[in-house]
């Protein structure tokens, strides 16, 4: 989904949930919508460019005459900083709802973690919120305004892995029997490999888990788990951290400990199974 799609449905959807009539919605000067993104800490380079791409959206949106399912409304972003931890999230949201009394809804948290907290504090407030987040806690509590546009983790995880098997094969001409894990524990890669191991997956596919290195984002130091590599050396590493220079932490490692460059054939991200290294 585009993001000026993506912004328009936020409003259309939130109108109509929110029981407010298209005529209603075209009176108003401005119709607000959140973003709830990490802007400072480690997290903060993906919730820059989300905030970037969402005032994008919302100019190229108004430019054009408006939202036209709500008679021509402009809209108008209102955003807050998730911060670095579960807590700041939270509390964002908090600020959120309570100093946007008619905001129609609401998107962002970027980190599941965050968005399991976020959305504790918009369903609350009956506040619609559309997010990309992929824990399948966020849309497995019953709640009635949370809506989750990305297929959960469970299935990611098991529509991904014999892909990733496949690609791992065509690089080296070899079925990968041995894999190691780097991931942190935030909700989303912690999923991914719950459901990768559910029901004996991992042994189905052939596949034994020599190495399951978690950390708590940011790594400071990716010695230790470099070592574990040198040690276990798998045919296969998942690279599942949540920050991007965690990604680039550990393979800047491996190439100073000459684990990089092929060697062992890296698939990374686990947020997005989106980038394949080599």
């Amino acid at each position: 989904m585009s993001k000026l799609t993506f912004v328009g449905a936020i409003v259309v959807v939130a109108a109509a949930l929110s029981g407010v009539s298209s005529a209603a919605m075209a009176q108003a000067r401005e119709v607000e919508i959140g973003l709830i993104v990490p802007l400072s800490g480690p997290f903060a380079r993906q919730g820059t460019l989300m905030r970037q791409g969402a005032e994008l959206a919302v100019a190229h949106i108004n430019a054009a005459g408006g939202v036209k399912a709500l008679s021509g409304a402009k809209l108008s972003l209102v955003v807050v900083d998730a911060g670095d931890s579960v807590e700041k999230a939270k509390n964002a949201a908090q600020r959120l709802v309570a100093d946007h009394p008619e905001m129609v809804g609401a998107t962002g948290a970027w980190a599941s973690s965050f968005t399991l907290a976020v959305t504790e504090v918009t369903e609350r407030a009956e506040l619609p919120f559309l997010t990309l987040s992929f824990a399948d806690q966020i849309t497995t509590r019953g709640f009635k305004h949370v809506y989750q546009t990305s297929a959960g983790s469970a299935v990611q995880a098991r529509s991904a892995l014999p892909a990733v098997l496949g690609v791992a094969k065509a690089a080296t001409d070899t079925t990968p029997k041995k894999i190691a894990v780097i991931r942190d524990n935030t909700a989303s890669p912690t999923g991914i490999m719950n459901a990768m191991r559910a029901d004996g997956g991992l042994e189905r596919l052939g596949l034994t888990v020599v190495m399951d290195e978690v950390f708590t984002p940011p790594l400071a130091d990716a010695s230790s788990a470099v070592q574990q590599l040198r040690t276990t050396r798998p045919d296969l590493l998942l690279l599942m951290p949540s920050v991007m220079s965690d990604d680039k932490l550990i393979l800047e490692r491996m190439n100073e400990t000459g684990l990089g460059k092929g060697r062992i054939p890296i698939v990374a991200s686990g947020l997005t199974w989106s980038r394949a290294i080599c």
